[in-house]
């Protein structure tokens, strides 16, 4: 008898340890007003997230006095019932390529988070720092981060790129607690090049360094889909959250090519004017392209990520999916 209870003791032990934690699923959110729906809200529900990036405002340039200063700060309609919320900076490399302080940039981008904190009753343990920087910025950024770490006392996490990855030795490693690789924004803009959201060509030439890259790295994946709109072959902007479906219902376009599609009908969508002529060519995220992501990260991170974050949460990027897409995507690492 005591056997037997051993043996089934040994066995629970062995499958238990067996058990395959999945990553947690998180999400971004990229909008100036925070106010979630309430198909966000039940996406949160649905898929037990625990944690929410909130992007809280941009650092942008003045261009005339090479000053620094903050862009389009969040406003919260709602607070969030999430409790572990990170505000999130997105910094533009210029800024780190400009003649700024770097103590005096970090203590103004502090004081602006604890801010935007206290009017709303908010608080956090972690700020993530947003910035494609370059071999150029590389210094500035590096010393903005020790800067950054020593006014917050706060966990600093950072966002990594892939060419970051695979030229980590020139362009460095910044000192953070944990980093998140921007798995999207592959390409290069335009009416006739490849989805410049994610090609699996332009990931596979950077993909298999991330085998030697010294930071641990959860994982952002994309689930949004913008059009590439433009007049005479000069582009003219984004439009986000626009689908082929959204065109494929509009009287005003004409598919001319699988995702591209001219203005028979010079009009008006959503605030932009679309001149009789123009071409609008659409980029999107299908579940298949996602599903082959995680296949392929999981081949190659050295470790197995413990957080899948999806960008962004919004209503018009939810409706693309099937409601468990998110869930069969952290079931593939």
């Amino acid at each position: 008898m005591k056997k037997n209870i051993l043996y089934l003791f040994l066995l629970l032990v062995l499958f238990s340890c067996d058990k395959k934690e999945e990553p947690l699923i998180s999400f971004y959110y990229w909008k100036t007003n925070y106010e979630l729906t309430a198909t966000e809200q039940k996406a949160i529900k649905e898929n037990n997230v625990q944690k929410i990036y909130i992007r809280y405002f941009d650092i942008d340039l003045d261009t005339k006095t090479k000053k620094a200063f903050p862009r389009s700060p969040i406003h919260f309609i709602q607070k969030p019932t999430i409790s572990n919320i990170v505000p999130v900076v997105y910094i533009k490399n210029s800024v780190m390529l400009s003649t700024e302080v770097t103590d005096s940039l970090a203590q103004k981008t502090f004081d602006f988070i604890q801010i935007i904190n206290k009017t709303n009753d908010l608080s956090c343990n972690e700020i993530q720092i947003d910035c494609d920087w370059t071999l150029k910025s590389s210094p500035a950024y590096m010393a903005f981060i020790e800067s950054f770490k020593r006014i917050s006392h706060k966990k600093i996490s950072a966002t990594i790129r892939l060419h970051q990855v695979k030229y980590f030795k020139k362009t460095k490693v910044p000192n953070v607690d944990s980093a998140v690789l921007m798995y999207y924004n592959m390409g290069t803009i335009g009416i006739k090049s490849l989805n410049s959201i994610y090609d699996r060509t332009t990931a596979a030439h950077y993909i298999s360094s991330l085998k030697k890259y010294p930071l641990s790295l959860n994982v952002a994946l994309p689930v949004y889909a913008w059009g590439i709109h433009s007049r005479d072959n000069r582009i003219l902007g984004l439009r986000s959250k626009l689908t082929v479906n959204d065109l494929q219902l509009d009287t005003n376009f004409v598919a001319t090519a699988k995702k591209t599609f001219s203005v028979i009908h010079s009009n008006y969508r959503k605030g932009v004017f679309y001149k009789k002529g123009d071409v609008v060519k659409i980029e999107a995220i299908s579940a298949g392209d996602l599903k082959e992501m995680a296949t392929d990260l999981t081949a190659n991170l050295p470790q197995k990520p413990k957080e899948i974050i999806f960008y962004d949460l919004d209503e018009d990027n939810l409706k693309n999916y099937e409601k468990n897409i998110f869930k069969q995507i952290t079931n593939h690492f």
